[in-house]
């Protein structure tokens, strides 16, 4: 006696986690400590169903507790009422004592039973009676109807039928309390049966973002408020590290590429970005990166007949050979269609070229006599690729076409490279090239920047190509754009990723019947669809499975926003960035 009086006199876990107050006057809600709770059960379900059906009820940003209790039963006396039930059933059946209007529900029955029995007999599988329960809660009463509203639309949706537990408040509260407790005062309103298979589609352990361990934030789910945290680098996740970025001008896809540039930068991955409008200017200043300009009054030069050491894989032969191709893409730009005989000419003169500066087929050709490789001050120029043409009057064209690389306003292509990529962050930018020239300038940067990824597998790398559309679109030609795309299909054994921007979605398939845009996207793990127009909503959908629900979110999408593929992870996304990033981003 004086033992019970001494322990009600000391405090222990009961004190510390028991409310302050509990009202449970109102049938449709309890209060417990400022917080209102009601209750909804699950009372039938789709006979058949292979998804999750829990899934869009969770991946929503609701204050919920949900429970769900599980009994197994046993198989000897559920075989042996479903024989039972069989025979009679089947007897009635044959005895037509069922009116037409009943005779289909006893049939229904019949089968069931019968197929519950094989499976239990057969496969294995055993009988579990489930029970689910939800509980949602709210500081605000209207906030609380108006989510429990929303939650029975989903429900229903999902082929879920639902009751409110109306003057079962307090059962149904304590139902979802880790006490194991299934009260019976609502528990036969909710019981179903279902196999083992059956009860995979109630499986509720999943989760409602996207979280992957090494990966950045990219934003928040605009549906739940998760964060979403992607490593495109993940091999077991992503078939390859590549993103595609669509949107109209304004619609934040530049602002979403540099959020991942300066995130990138933090965690030490080498990148390549290619600016034609001067986006990444502030960025790369702030962070201490590389700023490669090239143009009319830019002191930065790359001479495109470079032949770099890094240019071929390890244990590859063909310095000569890889860099020809490469070459008559570039030329490719610069004169046009041009046919067989034309592309021999050309070829016949690039190849001379190289000879006059001692460099042939034979790979030793490019190291001097200490077993050093050439630098740029043993390569050609574009000048003496004019030269080889000679004086023959068929090429006169091609002479003509390369005079302003001479002696005219683009002179500046005609030197040797002058800069090392001595840094993580390197932005080519290219803007003082002219809307006309823009695509010289990307070719030339893609070219020096693949080299540089392929140094090192063992490090990460990306490469931004803005505004690609310049390269594999109508403008471009096939050889530059098979390139591209080699880029794409390749980067992830070199450790890479490249990423593909653009709001030019029709030239993005203006080329060859818009095979080289189509592989593009199909080499890309991860694809960010900010607003479009519908125009181009309609041509993306002849190359994606974007839903018809999709495409009108896709059109109704505020700045910032995007629809990301991440594999078959569809979401909602909302690109998220503190004070400090934008001052980092943009000017003040």
């Amino acid at each position: 006696m004086i033992e019970n009086d001494i322990k009600e006199g000391m405090t222990d876990i009961k004190d510390y986690i028991s409310p302050s107050y509990v009202n449970t006057k109102n049938p449709r809600y309890i209060e417990i400590d400022g917080l209102f709770y009601s209750g909804i059960i699950f009372v039938d379900y789709n006979r058949e169903n292979k998804n999750l059906i829990l899934k869009n009820i969770i991946d929503n940003d609701f204050n919920i507790n949900l429970s769900i209790f599980y009994e197994k039963q046993d198989s000897y006396k559920i075989i042996r009422e479903l024989t039972n039930s069989i025979g009679n059933v089947g007897v009635d059946i044959k005895e037509k004592s069922f009116n037409n209007e009943e005779i289909d529900i006893a049939a229904f029955t019949y089968n069931d039973a019968k197929y519950i029995r094989k499976e239990i007999q057969v496969n294995n599988e055993e009988l579990y009676f489930f029970y689910i329960y939800l509980i949602v809660y709210n500081e605000n009463i209207k906030e609380l109807e108006n989510n429990l509203n929303i939650i029975e639309g989903i429900a229903q949706s999902s082929g879920i039928q639902t009751k409110r537990s109306f003057f079962r408040q307090e059962q149904i509260y304590s139902n979802n309390l880790p006490f194991f407790i299934n009260n019976k005062d609502i528990k036969l309103v909710a019981k179903r049966n279902a196999l083992t298979s059956g009860l995979l589609g109630t499986y509720p352990f999943f989760s409602s973002s996207i979280f992957d361990k090494k990966g950045i934030l990219l934003g928040k789910n605009i549906k739940n408020n998760s964060l979403i945290f992607v490593d495109k680098y993940d091999g077991k996740k992503y078939k390859n590290s590549n993103i595609c970025i669509f949107g109209i001008s304004g619609s934040g896809k530049s602002f979403f590429a540099k959020t991942m540039i300066l995130r990138n930068r933090i965690m030490g991955i080498e990148q390549y970005v290619i600016d034609p409008e001067r986006e990444y200017d502030v960025l790369c200043e702030n962070l201490d990166g590389m700023l490669l300009k090239i143009g009319p009054t830019s002191n930065t030069f790359i001479n495109i007949f470079d032949i770099r050491e890094d240019s071929i894989e390890d244990e590859e032969q063909g310095f000569l050979l890889n860099k020809l191709n490469k070459l008559l893409g570039f030329f490719y730009l610069i004169f046009g269609n041009i046919d067989e005989e034309e592309k021999s000419t050309i070829e016949e003169a690039i190849i001379k070229c190289y000879k006059k500066k001692g460099i042939t087929f034979d790979d030793d050709s490019l190291y001097d006599s200490n077993k050093k490789f050439k630098t740029t001050f043993d390569m050609p120029k574009i000048e003496d690729l004019y030269n080889c043409f000679g004086e023959s009057k068929k090429n006169e064209k091609f002479k003509k076409k390369l005079q302003p690389f001479i002696k005219g306003s683009l002179k500046f292509f005609n030197n040797y490279t002058n800069v090392e990529l001595n840094n993580n962050l390197i932005v080519a930018d290219i803007y003082d090239l002219g809307e006309e020239n823009l695509k010289y300038g990307m070719y030339i940067f893609t070219d020096l920047f693949w080299d540089k990824i392929k140094k090192d597998r063992k490090k990460k790398k990306s490469i931004y190509l803005d505004e690609i559309w310049r390269l594999i679109g109508v403008t471009s030609n096939k050889e530059v754009a098979s390139f591209i795309y080699k880029i794409f299909k390749t980067i992830r054994k070199y450790g890479g990723s490249a990423i593909a921007i653009t709001q030019d979605i029709s030239d993005l398939f203006s080329l060859e019947n818009g095979n080289y845009g189509k592989s593009i996207i199909n080499n890309s793990s991860i694809k960010c669809f900010f607003a479009l127009e519908e125009e181009n909503i309609k041509i993306l959908s002849e190359y994606t499975n974007i839903s018809n629900l999709e495409k009108i979110e896709i059109k109704n999408l505020k700045k910032g926003e995007c629809l990301i593929f991440l594999e078959d992870n569809h979401v909602l996304l909302n690109n998220v960035v503190d004070d400090f990033e934008k001052r980092v981003m943009e000017k003040e």
